[in-house]
Parts: structure tokens; C-alpha cells; sequence
């Protein structure tokens, strides 16, 4: 046989190989539970920590091609806001922090501050790159977590048989981390050291003539300079202006819980989808890879067959070549059946766009229509305390 045929054989039984290798898809079909690891003994109150969960970043001007072609903005962002509300519950299950709460990317006065970024979201995959901060302004950590979906997950169950989060492990190992980095890093006199630097930045921003002395601020790191005595009228009226600040952070909860709710449905049934989509659309692009390639490698085979001296080799290049095309017209078919199911896709992302309507809420004065940005309302907020504090003070 003549070596350009041999080589060529070589070529695409080694090719045949690798790509039988490389093209199948793996679908988790169990997840093994991650139990919540829970405070056992009592904290006393002083040293209990608030935990703010700020709105996570969707990501939208990162993402690669891939995830392109399977994020909608609209989802994305409505994700945003559902994700930390998860890793709310958990946290609260771990009965470790004070408060914890979801608050506007603008909030900076939490013990704990839990900031997220979204990396993939696709109903199979959920990847999230997490930071947790002290009001000290030590870093605990920045980890990326990452958690495929059981094929299970988005099931149907009975009527009254509890909902299980299909990324409720990823959740889970936050919390845990959060709780171990405390342990491994604080004692009591340090957790209070950071409640009272949150309560003394929280002043200095509001009254920095009367509090600007008593923490210092050197590249982000805040140390307690002095304290203000306990009966001082001024800290006395900063401890009512942050409660009031908390009041309305409460409120615009009941506007994320009720947000979650009613995503909650719709959500889950477009992740049901997405999964079975994204499933599709990987074997479809690993197939279409593979019929692509070897249909290119069989061209080539062809072609140095007909190079040959022997007249056997020049005929079954000639079928090489045709199945080598017919090969790659099977790889940019599949393709287009990709491009159907992104069509269906954004359907479903359409439909639950609609369920995103602006909510109210109602304070002890006024009623505010959420319609803009949780974080222009909360500036707004902020700085009506400011005018408030101002008139109670006299300045």
C-alpha cells in the first residue's frame, strides 16, 4: 500500500479516536446533599455579625460566545436578584450570623458583606464567583463555586411535596466556608471590634464633623481610633437613623421575597427547559465538531489517495472525498438544529420577562413605585436619613 494512503488511514483512525473521546456529553444524574453546618452554641449578642448579601453582578459584558448564545440579559438579571435570596436562606439555616439580609450594591455599613458575580447560569450549570468582607475592611475570601444540576432536579413533584433547589449544595458550601473562615479567624473580642468599627462608619458617613476622629481609614483598612461615650446624644441619634435605614432595608426584603415568589414558577420551569437545551445543544455542537473535522480529515485522505500510483487507491479517494462533504454538510446541519433550539430559548425568556413587573411598596409617608434601579432608590433613601438626621441635629 502506498505510504501517503498509510498515513492517511493512520490520520483517521487516530482522529476517530480522540473525537469519539471528546464528544461524549456527561449529565449528573445524583447529587449527593450538602448538610448546612449549624452554630451549636449560643453567640452572645455583641458578638452576633449582620450579613449583607449585595444584588449579585449578571455578567453581561464578560461573557464568552458559548454563554452568549445561552443568557438573555432579561433572566440575567432577574437572577441577580433570585440567587442571593438562596444564599440568604442558607445562611440563616446555618443560625451562625446576625441579621442577614439582601441589600442594594450601594449599602457599605454590614458587619459582613457577601458580594457575587454570575459566571454561568444555563438550568445544568451554575457558577458564581463569591467575595466576603468585614466592616474592618479585611477580605475574608474570593472563591468561585460551581454546581451542575441532577437530571432529576426539575422533575415534577406531588402537591405538597417539598421543593428542593437544584443548586441548593453550592449555597450550602458558601455558608459553610463563611462560618469556618469566622471560626478559624475570630474570637469574641474581634467580632466585636468589627460590629462596632460597622456601627462608627455608619456614623462617620453621616456626621463627619462629630465622628470623623473615631476610625481611621488608611488603603481600606478602618481601625477604631475612640469610642463616643455610651450615653453621647449624638450616637444616640445615629443608632435611631441606622434602625430607620434597616426599616427601610426590611421593607424592600418583603420586595425581594415577593419577588422570588412570583419568579419563583416561571423560573423554574424556563431552568427545566434551559437544562434540557443546554444538554441538547453541547451533544449537538460536539457532534456536529466531530462530523466536521472528519469530514475535513477524510477530504484530505481522499486527496492523497489520488495522488497515488495504485488505481485502487485513486478510486476510493473519490468516495472519500464525497463522504468526507456529505460529513461536513451533516456537522453545519446540526448546527442549524442548535440554532432552533436558541430560538425556543429566548421564547421562553420572553415569557418570563412579562412576569417582571415593577412592584410598590408602601413606607409610613409616602408610597414609592420600584420601577427604577433598587439602587437609585436606596441613594434616594439615603439621602432623605441625611436631611433628617441634619434637621434633628440642627446643622
Amino acid at each position: 500500500m502506498p505510504i501517503a494512503t498509510v498515513r492517511s488511514s493512520l490520520l483517521l483512525a487516530a482522529l476517530s479516536l480522540l473525537l469519539s473521546a471528546c464528544s461524549s456529553t456527561t449529565v449528573v444524574k445524583t447529587t449527593q446533599p450538602i448538610a448546612i453546618e449549624q452554630q451549636q452554641t449560643a453567640i452572645a449578642e455583641a458578638e452576633l455579625l449582620d450579613v449583607g448579601i449585595k444584588l449579585f453582578d449578571p455578567n453581561l459584558e464578560q461573557l464568552d460566545r458559548d454563554d452568549e448564545t445561552l443568557t438573555f440579559a432579561e433572566i440575567r438579571n432577574a437572577e441577580s436578584r433570585f440567587l442571593p435570596m438562596q444564599l440568604m436562606s442558607s445562611l440563616q439555616a446555618s443560625a451562625a450570623w446576625g441579621a442577614v439580609r439582601v441589600v442594594p450594591i450601594t449599602q457599605n455599613s454590614s458587619d459582613v458583606t457577601v458580594s457575587g458575580k454570575i459566571l454561568h447560569s444555563d438550568g445544568e450549570q451554575l457558577s458564581l464567583e463569591i467575595s466576603v468582607s468585614d466592616a474592618t475592611g479585611r477580605h475574608w475570601f474570593t472563591r468561585d463555586y460551581e454546581e451542575r444540576a441532577s437530571k432529576y432536579a426539575y422533575r415534577k413533584t406531588r402537591p405538597g411535596t417539598p421543593v428542593i433547589e437544584p443548586f441548593q449544595n453550592l449555597y450550602h458550601r458558601i455558608a459553610n466556608d463563611m462560618l469556618q473562615y469566622r471560626r478559624d479567624n475570630f474570637d469574641g473580642n474581634a467580632l466585636r471590634g468589627i460590629r462596632t468599627t460597622g456601627e462608627l462608619r455608619f456614623a462617620q458617613e453621616f456626621s463627619p464633623a462629630a465622628f470623623g476622629g473615631h476610625v481611621r481609614n488608611s488603603n481600606g483598612k478602618y481601625t477604631i481610633q475612640r469610642l463616643p461615650a455610651n450615653n453621647d446624644p449624638m450616637m444616640q441619634r445615629i443608632r435611631m437613623i441606622r434602625e430607620r435605614d434597616y426599616l427601610f432595608i426590611d421593607t424592600m426584603q418583603g420586595y425581594y421575597d415577593n419577588f422570588t415568589q412570583e419568579m419563583y414558577d416561571p423560573y423554574q420551569e424556563w431552568r427545566g427547559m434551559s437544562y434540557k437545551e443546554a444538554v441538547a445543544m453541547r451533544k449537538l455542537k460536539s457532534q456536529a465538531r466531530t462530523d466536521t473535522i472528519m469530514g475535513i480529515a477524510a477530504i484530505i485522505a481522499g486527496i492523497a489517495g489520488a495522488a497515488s500510483d495504485s488505481s485502487a487507491a485513486r478510486a476510493s479517494s473519490g468516495v472519500a472525498i464525497a463522504g468526507g462533504g456529505f460529513l461536513i454538510k451533516s456537522g453545519y446541519d446540526k448546527r442549524a438544529e442548535a440554532e432552533m433550539h436558541l430560538e425556543a430559548l429566548m421564547e421562553l425568556g420572553e415569557s418570563l420577562e412579562a412576569e417582571m413587573e415593577p412592584q410598590v411598596i408602601e413606607l409610613e409617608d409616602r408610597t414609592i413605585t420600584l420601577s427604577g434601579t433598587v439602587d437609585n432608590q436606596y441613594k434616594q433613601w439615603r439621602e432623605l436619613l441625611k436631611d433628617l438626621y441634619d434637621v434633628e441635629t440642627g446643622s
